[in-house]
């Protein structure tokens, strides 16, 4: 969830334990703390999304499988690229000196992100689904034309949802003089009136609603529904004799939840002012999930797939003799995109 994964919310909590004063004297270690594992998502991250996304683009077929996988890993790029901005953040004492533009761009690309992947994870579900459940079905609709119908209206989606926190971000100037970038939710300057305070936390609270239901909750027991049937279907008719798809789907539902509970927590936490000890653990805890997301659970949905890892290495083989070798390796590249060397991932992947 740049991360993104990755919280919307994040840059705020510094601020709440730095106001804590039994808490301050760790609100230094805790930057740090969190800071760390960013930059190195952002490493790794970049790097690796980078080559699925490269792999999945230029060698392999394009099916409704890698369409998929494509975009969904896209938008763990995207997320990915907005890490050294958080963690630069951090390191300031959490002031924001990227200007109020940035702000807001910087807000709503990790909705974006977040909001999309968890949508096209649901979306590789529902294809898994109808692909076991409903295969002539499948067969006849099934097109990688309609897929990028189907595509494009999750990110449009995403992007809808994510439009009320680029809307509401904006940067405002604490009495210590630190800039800070946080949400606004009554898109107003007055700070103390009473009134205005109640509708920010009405308008909070809405937002929070709104996106734990679409962005975190219903997914869920989409992926679940799916994947539950799926697994009674593949038992029911005894089509494969190992228990690896089983586990693997279990694996996918149990990184789901495990990776964006403790965002949602930690945005309950906020809303409720909570600057207990427990704010700092959910959001070092919410930091490590969400940098595990980025990193590996596109390895996780990606290379479960055997015909996958056998293009991803022979593709990685080629570039790198390209890159070192003064031979030409044209004849090889097109050894990789011919024959046995394309295959898509519809014949192994039971399961993102």
């Amino acid at each position: 969830m740049d991360l993104t994964n990755s919280t919307n919310h994040l840059v705020n909590v510094s601020t709440l334990v730095r106001n804590s004063t039994h808490l301050s004297a760790s609100a230094s270690k805790t930057t740090v703390i969190i800071a760390l594992p960013l930059f190195i998502s952002f490493i790794i991250g970049t790097i690796t999304n980078g080559l699925y996304l490269w792999v999945l683009k230029f060698k392999m077929k394009k099916t409704v499988n890698t369409l998929l996988f494509f975009h969904l890993i896209l938008s763990y790029f995207i997320s990915t690229l907005i890490l050294p901005f958080m963690a630069t953040s951090y390191l300031q004492d959490n002031h924001w000196n990227f200007g109020t533009a940035m702000c807001k761009v910087f807000n709503g690309t990790l909705s974006l992100g977040m909001f999309a992947s968890v949508f096209f994870l649901s979306t590789i579900s529902l294809d898994r689904y109808l692909l076991t459940l409903h295969p002539v079905w499948s067969q006849q609709h099934r097109t990688p034309r309609r897929a990028s119908t189907i595509i494009l209206g999750v990110w449009i989606s995403a992007a809808v949802l994510s439009m009320p926190f680029l809307v509401f971000r904006e940067t405002h100037k604490d009495h210590k003089g630190t800039v800070i970038c946080r949400n606004n939710y009554a898109i107003s300057t007055n700070w103390e009136s009473k009134e205005i305070q109640a509708l920010r936390k009405w308008i909070h609270v809405s937002c929070f609603i709104s996106r734990f239901l679409l962005g975190f909750l219903l997914p869920f027991f989409i992926i679940i529904f799916c994947y539950g049937r799926v697994a009674h279907k593949i038992k029911e008719r005894g089509l494969v004799k190992s228990s690896k798809p089983f586990k693997v789907m279990m694996t996918a539902i149990i990184s789901f939840f495990v990776c964006w509970i403790p965002y949602h927590v930690l945005q309950g936490l906020i809303l409720t002012k909570n600057e207990s000890l427990l704010l700092q653990l959910t959001l070092i805890l919410t930091v490590i999930t969400t940098s595990f997301n980025t990193i590996f659970s596109p390895t996780l949905y990606l290379f479960i797939g055997e015909n996958f890892k056998k293009v991803f290495k022979k593709s990685i083989l080629v570039l790198f003799e390209s890159t070192f070798s003064e031979d030409s390796s044209t004849e090889r590249t097109q050894n990789i995109n011919s024959g046995a060397g394309i295959q898509t991932l519809d014949t192994v992947s039971i399961i993102p």
